[in-house]
């Protein structure tokens, strides 16, 4: 690469459906392609970074909790378990996480142990209110197919 100029390989197909782009676009082909490098760089710089836990919090919580999330017998008794020792769950995204009496998040239901597919599964009810109620049925699917799919967990 000398002086900011770089040569790319690609196939014909891809040159091709580049050239029709910058023709609907009235464009260049570099432009199409700057623009493409321009968007994904900008969205790694602004990318979250996955947020583990400290293990030396969650492994006392995860032995506080144990016995809570392995006897419940469905959400509203798991969450009576979990609000007599000062916490709750909380919808995040696809999932669930653990969240103290102050509202601060503590750490991912999988982090403990019990995603929310394997909750789930054992209660065969989705978490109330939860967006994403189509992760029940995926997770049924699996079950009658004998995987446990995406969302295992």
């Amino acid at each position: 690469m000398e002086n900011g100029l770089v040569t790319l390989k690609l196939p014909e197909a891809m040159v091709a459906a580049l050239r029709g782009i910058a023709a609907e676009e009235d464009v260049s082909v570099g432009q199409i392609i700057r623009d493409a490098i321009e968007r994904d760089m900008r969205r790694r710089a602004t990318a979250k970074t996955a947020e583990r836990p400290d293990e030396r919090l969650v492994a006392p919580l995860r032995a506080l909790l144990a016995d809570d999330f392995a006897y419940a017998r469905g959400w509203d008794d798991l969450f009576e378990r979990l609000a007599a020792k000062g916490y709750r769950l909380s919808e995040s995204g696809g999932g669930l996480v653990l969240v103290d009496a102050d509202g601060r998040r503590i750490c991912k239901g999988s982090d403990l142990g019990y995603s929310y597919s394997r909750l789930l599964r054992r209660f065969d009810a989705p978490f109330p209110d939860h967006r994403h109620g189509w992760v029940l049925d995926r997770v049924r699917a699996a079950a009658r197919s004998g995987g446990a799919g995406r969302f295992g967990g």
